[in-house]
């Protein structure tokens, strides 16, 4: 899968269940197998979460607001437990 390729080369990639019900996948589940496989880190999902929201079909002011006031606050949260726990 270029998946890796396009990644590591800075290209805006998204991980998506494309469709769920055919696929029985979750969003989870994909984000589990790019760890697994490609080797990611809390920091790459990170990024490539927020890209996704980039790309979205949403108003640009939406896209904003759902960055800066629901995913990176909810990234921020899971570094801080797994630094509690370490």
């Amino acid at each position: 899968h270029p998946f890796n390729i396009y990644y590591r080369n800075n290209f805006r990639v998204s991980l998506c269940t494309d469709n769920r019900l055919m696929s029985n996948t979750t969003l989870g589940k994909e984000m589990s197998l790019a760890v697994k496989h490609f080797n990611l880190t809390l920091g790459d999902l990170e990024k490539i979460t927020i890209n996704s929201m980039k790309s979205a079909f949403a108003t640009h002011d939406e896209r904003i607001r759902i960055i800066y006031d629901i995913l990176k606050p909810r990234f921020a949260r899971m570094r801080e437990e797994i630094i509690s726990i370490s």
